[in-house]
């Protein structure tokens, strides 16, 4: 498992958080990452994730309970996530969040192999 993580924000349009990740994650990444996808759900409206991902190495378990406490009230607020894009080689990532697109009701969720980032990019922005 990797020891330590980063998530690099990539330009993209205003009202879409896009992301490269890798390794561990921890708190010092998420929160960051929440205050960008609640401001922009705030300003717009609606929120387009794009999110690759590159060997994900786990996440501590303090550091998901810390994530949950955020992460719960969104759910209150599903109809204002818009397209989902998850891009990784790791087949059991794109199988859980086609999992989770199946659960959660309004979200559009889309899975990609990192060959087709550029595409599952444009998809995100809407085209």
């Amino acid at each position: 498992m990797t020891a330590s993580g980063s998530i690099e924000y990539l330009d993209s349009a205003p009202d879409v958080v896009a992301l490269r990740c890798t390794g561990r994650f921890t708190r010092a990444m998420l929160d960051p990452l929440m205050a960008r996808v609640n401001a922009a759900m705030a300003r717009f409206g609606k929120v387009h994730l794009y999110c690759e991902v590159h060997e994900f190495g786990g996440i501590a378990l303090a550091d998901i309970v810390h994530y949950l406490g955020q992460a719960l009230p969104l759910f209150g607020k599903l109809d204002g996530f818009g397209r989902i894009a998850v891009v990784s080689d790791q087949a059991w990532i794109r199988a859980v969040a086609q999992l989770e697109s199946a659960i959660l009701p309004y979200i559009t969720y889309r899975t990609f192999p990192l060959a087709e980032a550029a595409v599952a990019l444009a998809w995100v922005k809407g085209g």
